[in-house]
């Protein structure tokens, strides 16, 4: 496509980021770009549109050969995922804001864009407003992008601002998240971590060429997290987020997870309060870059859309440079873990599962520890979702297998054992 030529589109969905996309373009009459069709699902709903841009016939865009923008904003996975195939095959540029379908087709949808050589791009996919996709792509090189961190869910970061700044407990936060429309109805895939990973996995391809399930990435959410967590972080001078983080080992591959941590109140991190996300990006010699926006709502993620379609003006695709171009990097299943973990009652946590504990308070009535497990202790039961068991990551997490050892022994010193 050239810059002066028409953007045709086709839409599906004319939710809450359709119908901002819809009036975003009509204020941005420089873009060149129109909608030719809404296809809806449940037609009978009053909206703010004219009737005759409605259908309920996917194949009236799929179809049109007068549209040559496909941009799908809905909410079920695999329509979307038949959506976005079609339309790559009938020779149609696809915009796409749905994490979940990208997350979970993501080897078939990067082997349509090498068939087709079509674009795709999903930039409203992951921190909505916030740029994150096109600077992995196009700034950061492999070999010197040492880790990002990041708030992602916009709905999970609200609830723990009220539980830190009102102290509200999570029930009570969690209901004030759903009818200010922050959380859903069914709350589950924000609160339990699933949008937070599916977002991950995508971000993981663009930072390090990682091409993997989000089944296959370690995860939570903050459902377990508790008021008295709460008030332990505050003591210590913390906050607690849902972050999930990516960060290349010693050996080369990248530890990657999604999970609840502390956070120092100076780190960039615990200033994105609310709905706002937030992403920390270090590099070799840039050193950490913070970058900050809406990570929710109609017009934020349609300037996202927005963003995407006027690219597509300059013939612009993700060439997946850390795919294609570098060594991709591979997961790690090998690193050690410095973690948190409350708990009701001693007999539910596995103390020989831990390689040290350096803390531990058993005197309240909510108990909890402070140790080092190796991951596989995470990924190979889950001891630590269940029985009202909450765990959060320390500030600095990640410990090196290389490390491992020395620090060990150094624990074993402080602890007057050795």
């Amino acid at each position: 496509m050239d810059t002066h030529k028409q953007l045709t589109i086709g839409l599906f969905g004319f939710g809450v980021v359709g119908e901002g996309l819809y009036k975003v373009l009509q204020q941005t009459p420089s873009l060149k770009a129109n909608i030719k069709r809404v296809c809806i699902k449940h037609p009978g709903k009053e909206r703010n549109a004219p009737d005759a841009l409605f259908t309920t016939d996917k194949d009236d865009l799929l179809f049109d050969e007068s549209i040559n923008v496909i941009v799908e904003v809905i909410d079920d996975a695999d329509a979307a995922f038949t959506i976005v195939s079609t339309a790559l095959r009938n020779g149609k540029a696809v915009v796409s804001a749905s994490k979940k379908m990208i997350a979970e087709h993501l080897p078939e949808i990067l082997q349509l864009q090498q068939e087709t050589g079509l674009p795709f791009l999903c930039e409203a996919a992951a921190c909505a407003s916030i740029p994150v996709i096109r600077n992995l792509e196009e700034y950061y090189d492999n070999d010197l992008l040492h880790s990002i961190k990041a708030i992602v869910n916009g709905s999970t970061n609200f609830i723990l601002t009220k539980m830190f700044e009102d102290k509200l407990d999570f029930q009570s936060a969690l209901l004030l998240a759903q009818q200010l429309g922050f959380a859903e109805s069914n709350p589950k895939l924000d609160i339990e971590g699933y949008d937070a990973v599916n977002k991950w996995t995508i971000l993981l391809n663009h930072a390090y060429g990682i091409v993997e399930h989000p089944n296959n990435i370690l995860f939570t959410g903050i459902q377990n997290i508790q008021l008295t967590d709460a008030v332990v972080a505050k003591e210590k001078n913390l906050d607690i987020k849902l972050i999930a983080q990516a960060k290349k080992l010693k050996n080369g591959k990248v530890a990657a997870f999604v999970l609840p941590q502390f956070v120092p109140i100076q780190d960039p991190l615990s200033f994105v309060k609310n709905e706002y996300n937030g992403v920390v990006i270090e590099s070799g010699f840039a050193d950490k870059q913070f970058f900050y926006g809406k990570g929710a709502g109609s017009f934020p993620t349609a300037s996202a859309v927005l963003s995407d379609i006027g690219a597509l003006r300059y013939n612009y695709c993700y060439e997946y440079k850390k795919l294609y171009h570098q060594t991709p990097n591979e997961l790690s299943n090998d690193f050690y873990l410095k973690v948190y973990v409350s708990f009701d009652d001693w007999k539910y946590i596995p103390r020989e599962k831990f390689e040290w504990i350096e803390e531990w308070h058993a005197e309240a009535e909510r108990k909890y520890l402070i140790g080092v497990v190796h991951l596989r202790q995470l990924t190979e039961s889950s001891w630590w979702k269940e029985n009202s068991t909450s765990l959060i990551l320390a500030a600095e997490a990640i410990i090196d297998n290389l490390d491992i050892v020395h620090l060990k022994k150094r624990s074993l010193e402080l602890a007057g054992v050795v």
